[in-house]
């Protein structure tokens, strides 16, 4: 159980930092589409490649409201939840197992 406790506490603070990164290419991307940018550029192709499954399932439930694509919110809105529900949840599991 010792070594469980300790993979827990690994496994939130990987889970933590994967779900900070996909926070700020969800961020970035948002920005950039307000600018028009070069479907060419590979930055711009990574970025798009990167959300584009999770941003499509989510307009699948959320049309755009008045051509306001909420989608990038709703994500954002997702990582914060599990930021603040999932990653304390397996810190204090870890901490019980120690």
């Amino acid at each position: 159980m010792f070594v469980l406790g300790y993979f827990l506490a690994a496994l939130a603070k990987v889970i933590d930092l994967v779900l900070t990164l996909y926070l700020w290419v969800i961020i970035i991307r948002a920005i950039i589409s307000w600018v028009n940018p070069d479907p060419f550029n590979p930055i711009v192709r990574f970025l798009y490649q990167i959300t584009e499954p999770v941003l499509w399932r989510v307009r699948r439930v959320l049309p755009p409201i008045g051509g306001l694509d909420l989608s990038p919110l709703v994500v954002i809105l997702a990582i914060v939840f599990l930021q603040q529900f999932l990653v304390p949840t397996l810190y204090e599991l870890s901490l019980r197992l120690r």
